[in-house]
């Protein structure tokens, strides 16, 4: 069987674990680390913006937007169908890309968590549109959030129905089932392309394996963010915030 030396818990989100509509263990404390010394403004190299600067990271399974040398590195690992991590990207993208990206002192790591079945096909999805294209639809999952998890409410139990269907056909059915289909081909992914990238199962499969590496970190929430290598407790956009400019952004 393709996924025998997989764990339960990717079996589980690969197979037919009960599809989630919620929910992603968020604390809500808040802490930040003493200040540090200011870090320097980076220019990007001629014709370029940091904002639109992407690279994988060495393992392959995060992307990177911003300066790959910048001072203050945070890393989010982040579940696209949670609210909370909807949350903080409303509230802070524009600046964290805006202002802390943009000058080059901050690069942006992110992870994809699949904490519910959903985030396989919303994830490979995201990816299908090439490494460039990630961190903008990522955005757009994030910006139109409620108006997709409204849907999965409305359509819960015919993509329950695509959970049981065998694993060729079982993205493509969610991800039609969702809305994630037209929501994709609305942002420029051609519809074949999308199809072609659910019925790949290799796909599939490095996401769950992605995130159960990442679990075994004992990271078990999302929004999880570290910057600098320091855990930012209540990840709400004033606490990383607060964090990247304790950190000298």
């Amino acid at each position: 069987m393709m996924f025998a030396s997989l764990s339960s818990r990717t079996l589980a989100l690969l197979a037919v674990a009960p599809l989630a509509l919620a929910g992603c263990n968020k604390s809500d404390n808040g802490a930040a680390n003493a200040p540090a010394g200011s870090v320097t403004a980076v220019a990007p190299p001629a014709g370029k913006a940091w904002a639109e600067t992407f690279a994988k990271t060495e393992d392959g399974d995060g992307i990177i937007v911003g300066n790959p040398k910048a001072a203050v590195k945070m890393v989010e690992y982040g579940s696209l169908s949670c609210p909370h991590c909807a949350k903080l990207a409303q509230d802070g993208m524009s600046a964290l890309t805006g202002n802390y990206i943009a000058s080059g002192k901050v690069s942006l790591e992110f992870r994809s968590f699949a904490i519910h079945p959903q985030d396989i096909p919303l994830t490979v999805l995201a990816r299908c549109g090439g490494d460039d294209a990630y961190f903008g639809l990522i955005e757009q999952v994030y910006t139109n959030f409620d108006a997709m998890n409204s849907q999965t409410k409305e359509q819960y139990d015919q993509a329950s129905a695509a959970m049981k269907l065998p694993a060729a056909q079982r993205y493509p059915a969610i991800a039609d089932a969702l809305g994630y289909t037209a929501f994709f081909s609305a942002r420029g992914l051609p519809e074949a392309q999308q199809r072609q990238c659910l019925t790949d199962l290799p796909r599939a499969e490095a996401v769950a394996k992605a995130s159960e590496a990442i679990s075994a970190k004992g990271i078990n929430s999302t929004p999880t963010v570290f910057i600098n290598g320091n855990k930012v407790e209540g990840a709400e956009w004033k606490n990383v915030e607060a964090a990247l400019k304790a950190a000298g952004a």
